[in-house]
């Protein structure tokens, strides 16, 4: 009789422990941050008229340089690009609760975003997505090229 109360009282034992470990389980992850690109921006924040690349950076990211070094490369006549450290124009990064970076936006003249990349770029992929912002259409992506969202 004593072996069995012991055996009813571990199998009682195994299953409350079993409920708790389930429940523990069942209990949602913690909220996981949803980094997002804005979707559009006032214009009268950054330099220029026409098509703008903004980049959102922090002065001690090294993603970010490399990011900052690539747009400038498409910096013209008719792209003004615009570096916002994180450091020097905080105001500009909560207004557009910029809360990772690098981000990357591409906006036209009225401010709206035509595409945007958090973290790092390709030359690339920059290249492509500002030719189709600014000329839709204009980069074939049958191929699945651009095809990264």
């Amino acid at each position: 009789m004593e072996r069995l109360l012991i055996a009813v009282a571990v199998v009682a034992i195994a299953a409350i422990v079993g409920e708790v470990v389930r429940r523990r389980r069942a209990i949602d992850p913690p909220t996981q941050p949803k980094f997002e690109a804005p979707a559009q921006l006032d214009r009268a924040d950054f330099d220029g008229d026409g098509w703008l690349v903004a980049v959102f950076t922090s002065e001690t990211c090294s993603t970010c340089a490399d990011v900052v070094n690539k747009a400038e490369v498409v910096r013209s006549d008719e792209v003004a690009v615009e570096v916002v450290p994180f450091q020097s124009r905080k105001a500009l990064h909560e207004r557009y609760s910029i809360d990772a970076v690098p981000c990357l936006v591409i906006a036209d003249a009225d401010g709206v975003v035509h595409r945007a990349f958090l973290g790092p770029v390709t030359a690339t992929d920059l290249w492509a997505a500002i030719a189709n912002a600014r000329e839709p259409g204009s980069i074939d992506q049958s191929n699945g090229c651009g095809n990264h969202d």
